[in-house]
C-alpha cells in the first residue's frame, strides 16, 4: 500500500515521535511510505527514519518568497506532490496541517485522515481556526483522536463530521528493547520532567513545587528536559528559588529513554495535553509517576490513577503532597512502576496500535488499491527481550 503522511515538521516533540514511529512500521513492512513536512523552513529530522521511508521536505518545492506568498504556494505544491504519489491513503497530523491536506486532496479522489492530538476546548485554538475546522473537516473521510475524553469536544466544533475514531499513540518498539536495570543511575535520586519548555507544559509550576520539597528531600535533584520558549523566564525563576544546583534544565536529549531510566519518578504538571508520550514512555519503562488529572490523557495512561498518582488539575498543594508521597516511599515507587510498566506495554504496543490503523484503511478502501495478494503483518511483537 501506499500511504502518505503529513505533518508540520519534525522536531523532537511527542507527534513527531509518532509520526517517525507509524512511518518506520509501515515501511517495515513493506509499504510504499511519504513523510511530507510542510514546515517554511527544511530543518531537519529529530527521530532516525528507516532508509527507505520518502521524505520530502515542501520548502525545497517552493521557490523562496515573501512569506505570505509562501502558504498559496506550498498549498499548491502539496497538491502536485499527492497527485505525482499517487497514494492509496493520506493521513495529516494536527490541525494546521489538517485544514491544508484535507482541501489539497479535494476532488482526487484519495481517502484523508485527519488526526487531532489536543482536545480544542483545553488548546486555546482561536475561534477563527475553530470555525475553519468547523466547516473544513466535514471534508475528511475520517476524524482520529487520541483519546475518549475529546470525542465530545469534536463533535460539538465539527457537527457535521463524517466519522471519529480513537487511535491512541504507539509505543516504539525499540524502546521495548532497552532494559531500564542495564542503565547505570547515579548516587542522587532524580525527578523527572520531559517536554517543550512553553506554557502548556507549566514547568514553571513544578519548579514551585520542587521548591517546597527540595528542603525535605536533599537527596534529590529536578531534571527537566526540553528546549523552548521558557528557558529564560524558568532559568530565572530558578535562581531566584536558589535551586540552582538542583534544578538541571540540559535541554534537548537523543537519549531519553535512557534518562528516563536513570530516573526515580516521572512528574507531569501540564495545563493540558492530548496523550502524552513523554509520560507514557517512562511508564513503559517502569517510573512510577504522578501527574495533574489534566485534558487529555493522563487519566487514561493511569486507568483513572490505578497505575500512577493523579491529582486535580493546577492544584500545586495536591501536586507536592503526591510527590512527598511518593518520593518517600521507594516501596511504592517499586509498585507504582511494575503496574505501570505491565499495563502501557499491553495497552499501547505498537501491534495493538498498527493493526487498528489497517482497519481503518481496510474500510476507507485504501487497502487494495495498490497492494493486492501482499501480506499486512508487521515483524514480531516485541516483548522486552532482545531478539
Amino acid at each position: 500500500m501506499k500511504i502518505m503522511l503529513v505533518v508540520s515538521s519534525m522536531g523532537s516533540g511527542g507527534a513527531e515521535r509518532v509520526a517517525a514511529s507509524l512511518v518506520n512500521a509501515w515501511a517495515a513492512r513493506g509499504d510504499t511510505v511519504t513523510l511530507v513536512i510542510t514546515y517554511s523552513g527544511r530543518g531537519a529530522c529529530f527521530y532516525p527514519l528507516a532508509e527507505n521511508v520518502r521524505c520530502v521536505f515542501l520548502a525545497d518545492r517552493v521557490k523562496a518568497g515573501a512569506r505570505m506568498l509562501q502558504y498559496p504556494a506550498r498549498f499548491r505544491a502539496l497538491r502536485a506532490l499527492i497527485r505525482e504519489s499517487a497514494p492509496d491513503v493520506v493521513v495529516s497530523f494536527l490541525s494546521n496541517v489538517n485544514l491544508t491536506t484535507i482541501l489539497a486532496t479535494r476532488g482526487l479522489g484519495i481517502p484523508v485522515i485527519a488526526s487531532e492530538h489536543i482536545d480544542p476546548s483545553a488548546d486555546g485554538r482561536s475561534s477563527l481556526m475553530m470555525q475553519m475546522c468547523r466547516f473544513v473537516y466535514p471534508s475528511a473521510d475520517l476524524l482520529t483522536l487520541l483519546t475518549d475524553n475529546m470525542e465530545a469536544s469534536f463533535r460539538k466544533m465539527v457537527p457535521r463530521v463524517k466519522g471519529i475514531e480513537v487511535v491512541p499513540n504507539p509505543l516504539p518498539d525499540e524502546l521495548l528493547l532497552l532494559d531500564p536495570a542495564s542503565v547505570e543511575k547515579g548516587a542522587r535520586k532524580r525527578l523527572i520532567a520531559v517536554g517543550r519548555l512553553n506554557t502548556q507544559k507549566a514547568f514553571d509550576w513544578l519548579i514551585d513545587v520542587f521548591a517546597t520539597l527540595a528542603p525535605e528531600f536533599p537527596d534529590w535533584d529536578l531534571w527537566i528536559w526540553g528546549e523552548g520558549p521558557e528557558r529564560a523566564a524558568l532559568e530565572a525563576q530558578v535562581a531566584q528559588r536558589k535551586l540552582g544546583e538542583r534544578v538541571l534544565m540540559p535541554g534537548k536529549t537523543t537519549t531519553p529513554w535512557e534518562e528516563m531510566a536513570r530516573s526515580d519518578t516521572f512528574v507531569l504538571s501540564s495545563r493540558y495535553e492530548g496523550l502524552p508520550m513523554a509520560m507514557l514512555e517512562g511508564m513503559a519503562l517502569g517510573l512510577p509517576t504522578v501527574a495533574f488529572d489534566c485534558k487529555s490523557g493522563p487519566r487514561e495512561l493511569t486507568r483513572d490513577g490505578q497505575d500512577g498518582v493523579l491529582v486535580p488539575a493546577g492544584d500545586k498543594a495536591a501536586l507536592t503532597d503526591a510527590l512527598r508521597r511518593v518520593m518517600s516511599d521507594e516501596a511504592l515507587r517499586a509498585e507504582l512502576g511494575r503496574k505501570a510498566a505491565a499495563s502501557v506495554r499491553q495497552r499501547y504496543s505498537s501491534q495493538a496500535i498498527l493493526r487498528q490503523w489497517d482497519s481503518i484503511f481496510s474500510r476507507l478502501g485504501a487497502r487494495g488499491r495498490s497492494d493486492e495478494g501482499k501480506s499486512t503483518g508487521y515483524p514480531r511483537a516485541v516483548t522486552g527481550e532482545k531478539a
